[in-house]
C-alpha cells in the first residue's frame, strides 16, 4: 500500500493530544490535578500489574496459543465450486491471514479500539490510569481502557464479567502474550477471533454478511461502519439501525482524522460513501438440504461432529447444483402427477450414481425438504420386491452354471419353511411354463427366480447382496428372491452402478474432497475401483436386464439409447420402484408413503415409477452421448463350481 500512514510500514503520525476528552464536564477536578491523579494511577496499575503476576499462578498459560486454531465454519461447496451450506457451532467464523485483511478495516479498528497498539507492551499505562479514574468517580467498573491484547486474551480465557480482578488478569496476560507473539501475529488472532454482530465471528463472515465481499476488499467507509460495531454489535449493527451505524462510522472516522491515519479528503468520501448491504447469512438454510445433511452425516462419521461444527473444513461434493435442481424438480413433478392418479401421500426418493466412479451425481430424499428432512433416499429402509431379483439370476450366472438363456419352469411349487408350507405365486395368479431366464426377469416371474434362488442357495444371494453393500437384515428364507427385506433407495443405486461397471466398485459418496482452511488434504475420494463380482456375470445381468427395458414390464423406462433396469413392486403395493442404468448414470427411484400403507390397487413399478426414471433419464442424458454397454462374449465365462 502507498500510503505514508500506512501501520504495517511504519508508525502513524499522531497528533499531540492530552487524551483525557473522557472527564470533560466533570468540573471539580482541574486539569493539573487530573493530571496528577492520572500519572499516579498508572503508575501504581502498570507496578501493580508486574508485582501481581507472581500471585496471578493459576491463570491460563498463553504459551498454548502458539498453537491455537479458533473453530471455523465449514463450508459445503458444489463440484463445480458454488457455495451449498456452512456448518457451525456457536461461532460462524472463516479465518484469513493479516495480509488478506484491508488495511482500511486494520486502521480503523486500530484507530477506534488501541491507537497505541504498536507503542504498548501489553497493556497501556495512559488508558488503564484513565480507566481507574473514570471507575474512581464512578464508583465501579465503566470504562476498560483495555487494549487490543487485553480483548484477545478476555475473549479466549476469561469470563465477560466486569471486576477489578478480571482486569488485572487481563493485564497480565497480556503481558505475557505480547512476549511470545508479534504484533501482527496478535491483530491478526484479535480481527480473526472477535465478535461482529448476527453469529459472525471474525472479519471475514462479518464482511461478508454486512457487505457481500471479502474482508480483502473493504472500503474506507465500510471499515469504519465495521470498526464501530465492536462495542456493541447488535445496536449498531446497519441491520438493525443504518442511523446508529452512520453514527459510530462517523466516530471511527473522526479518531482517525484526529490521529492524522486519514486526510481531510478521504474523511469527507468515507462518509458520502454509498453503503450497498449484503444479507444475514449465518442462520441461512442450505441450498440443497438432501445433500449437504448427508454429507454432514459422513463427515461426522469420519471426522467426529466437533470437527465438523468447528473444523474449518472446506468439502467439494460430487454433485452439480443445477443437476440436483433439475432431480428435485422431476420428483415435485411427478408427486402431483402421482396424486392425480390416485396415489394419495405419495413420497418420492431417487439416487443418482456415476457407475464409473460411484460418485452420487443427484439424491432427493423426499417431495419436499422444507416440509420433513426424513432422507427417504438414505434412511427409508423399505421392500425392493422384485427389483432384488437380479441379484438372485447375478449370483447364477457367477456359479458358471447358468446363463440368460438357461431354462427354468414357471410352474405351482410349494416348500416348506420353519412358518409351514409356502406356496408362492406370480403377481398375475398364473403360470408360464418352460422359459430362458431372459424371459423370467423380462416378464417379472416370481417362481423360476425362488426355484434359481433355492438351487444356488440362499446364502449365497445374501453374499452377493453383502459384496454390494445391501447390509439390511437378511434370512435365507424361500421369499427372499421376491426382495422381503428393507433396503434404501442408494443402496439398491450403488448395487446396480456395480452391474453397470461390470463388476469394479468404489464405495458410494456424496464427497469428492475435503481440505482444510489452509488448502491441507483432509480427505480425497478419487475412486480407486476394486473387482467385487464376476464380470462376464455382471455383464450378462445388464444383458438381461436390457430385456426387461425393450420388451418387459420396464418398457415404459424405455429411451433413446441402450438402458437396462428392473421394476419392482411389492404384493401389497406399498412400495413400487425401477431401477436403471446406462453406462455413464444409474439411478434408483422408488415411490411409497411413509405410512407405509397401500399406494393404490394395481399400483406398480412398471407403470407408475418407469416413467419417472424415463423423464429424469432424459433430461439427466441431454448432452451425454450414447453408449453401448459391453456384450458379455467380451468377458471369461466362469467356470462351473
Amino acid at each position: 500500500m502507498s500510503s505514508s500512514r500506512t501501520f504495517e510500514d511504519k508508525q502513524p503520525q499522531r497528533r499531540a493530544s492530552s487524551g483525557f476528552e473522557f472527564l470533560k464536564g466533570v468540573g471539580q477536578v482541574t486539569g493539573g490535578t487530573l493530571l496528577s491523579i492520572t500519572m499516579l494511577a498508572s503508575s501504581i496499575v502498570a507496578g501493580g500489574l508486574v508485582g501481581l503476576a507472581i500471585s496471578f499462578r493459576n491463570l491460563p498459560d498463553v504459551r498454548q496459543l502458539r498453537n491455537f486454531f479458533p473453530s471455523e465454519t465449514t463450508y459445503i461447496y458444489d463440484i463445480k465450486g458454488k457455495l451449498l451450506a456452512s456448518v457451525h457451532g456457536e461461532a460462524n467464523r472463516e479465518v484469513v491471514p493479516l495480509d488478506r485483511i484491508s488495511p482500511n478495516l486494520k486502521r480503523a479498528v486500530l484507530a477506534s479500539e488501541d491507537s497505541h497498539f504498536f507503542d504498548h507492551h501489553g497493556i497501556n499505562p495512559t488508558g488503564v490510569g484513565r480507566a481507574v479514574v473514570v471507575n474512581a468517580v464512578a464508583g465501579g467498573v465503566k470504562e476498560g481502557g483495555s487494549t487490543v491484547t487485553m480483548q484477545l486474551v478476555k475473549n479466549l480465557f476469561l469470563t465477560r464479567k466486569r471486576a477489578f480482578t478480571r482486569k488485572l488478569a487481563e493485564g497480565v496476560l497480556a503481558i505475557r502474550l505480547e512476549q511470545i507473539l508479534t504484533k501482527d501475529q496478535i491483530l491478526e488472532m484479535y480481527l480473526n477471533q472477535v465478535y461482529w454482530g448476527h453469529n459472525n465471528y471474525g472479519v471475514q463472515t462479518a464482511a461478508r454478511s454486512y457487505f457481500n465481499k471479502s474482508a480483502e476488499y473493504l472500503s474506507l467507509g465500510e471499515s469504519a461502519m465495521m470498526a464501530g460495531l465492536i462495542q456493541a454489535p447488535e445496536e449498531f449493527s446497519p441491520f438493525a439501525s443504518m442511523k446508529l451505524a452512520k453514527q459510530k462510522q462517523k466516530e471511527v472516522l473522526g479518531r482517525m482524522l484526529e490521529l492524522n491515519w486519514i486526510d481531510q479528503q478521504e474523511y469527507d468520501d468515507a462518509l458520502k460513501q454509498e453503503i450497498k448491504l449484503g444479507k444475514i447469512k449465518s442462520f441461512q438454510g442450505s441450498a440443497l438440504p438432501y445433500i449437504t445433511n448427508t454429507v454432514a452425516q459422513e463427515l461426522a462419521k469420519k471426522f467426529g461432529r466437533e470437527a465438523l461444527l468447528k473444523g474449518g473444513m472446506r468439502v467439494q461434493t460430487t454433485v452439480d447444483a443445477n443437476f440436483q435442481v433439475m432431480a428435485e424438480d422431476t420428483v415435485v413433478k411427478w408427486h402431483k402427477s402421482l396424486l392425480g392418479q390416485g396415489l394419495s401421500k405419495n413420497q418420492i426418493a431417487l439416487v443418482a450414481i456415476d457407475p464409473r466412479t460411484h460418485f452420487i451425481k443427484a439424491l432427493v430424499g423426499g417431495v419436499d425438504p422444507k416440509i420433513s428432512e426424513f432422507n427417504r433416499a438414505t434412511q427409508a429402509q423399505r421392500q425392493p420386491g422384485s427389483s432384488f431379483k437380479p441379484f438372485v439370476y447375478y449370483t447364477a450366472f457367477a456359479t458358471g452354471k447358468y446363463g440368460p438363456d438357461t431354462t427354468v419352469v414357471d410352474s405351482p411349487v410349494s416348500y416348506r419353511d420353519g412358518n409351514g408350507w409356502y406356496y408362492p405365486r406370480n403377481y398375475d395368479g398364473g403360470f408360464s411354463g418352460p422359459m430362458p431366464i431372459r424371459t423370467a426377469l423380462a416378464q417379472s416371474r416370481n417362481i423360476p427366480v425362488i426355484k434359481i434362488g433355492k438351487a444356488v442357495g440362499m446364502n449365497r444371494v445374501i453374499e452377493t447382496c453383502r459384496t454390494l453393500g445391501i447390509m439390511s437384515p437378511m434370512e435365507p428364507v424361500t421369499s427372499l428372491p421376491l426382495g422381503a427385506i428393507g433396503v434404501t433407495p442408494l443402496e439398491m443405486a450403488s448395487a446396480y452402478a456395480t452391474f453397470a461397471n461390470y463388476g469394479w466398485q468404489s464405495p458410494p459418496t456424496v464427497i469428492a474432497r475435503v481440505s482444510d482452511s489452509s488448502g491441507n488434504v483432509l480427505l480425497d475420494n478419487t475412486p480407486k475401483p476394486q473387482l467385487v463380482l464376476d464380470p462376464w456375470a455382471s455383464a450378462a445381468i445388464i444383458d438381461v436386464m436390457r430385456t426387461v427395458v425393450t420388451s418387459g414390464t420396464g418398457k415404459g423406462a424405455a429411451i433413446n439409447r441402450p438402458s437396462a433396469g428392473k421394476t419392482g413392486t411389492t404384493s401389497s403395493e406399498k412400495d413400487i420402484w425401477f431401477v436403471g442404468t446406462v453406462p455413464q448414470l444409474t439411478t434408483a427411484v422408488w415411490v411409497g408413503r411413509d405410512d407405509n400403507r397401500q399406494l393404490a390397487s394395481r399400483a406398480t413399478g412398471g407403470g407408475m415409477v418407469a416413467p419417472i426414471w424415463k423423464d429424469f433419464m432424459e433430461k439427466a442424458l441431454k448432452n451425454v452421448p450414447v453408449e453401448n454397454f459391453k456384450s458379455p462374449s467380451q468377458f471369461p465365462r466362469p467356470k462351473s463350481n
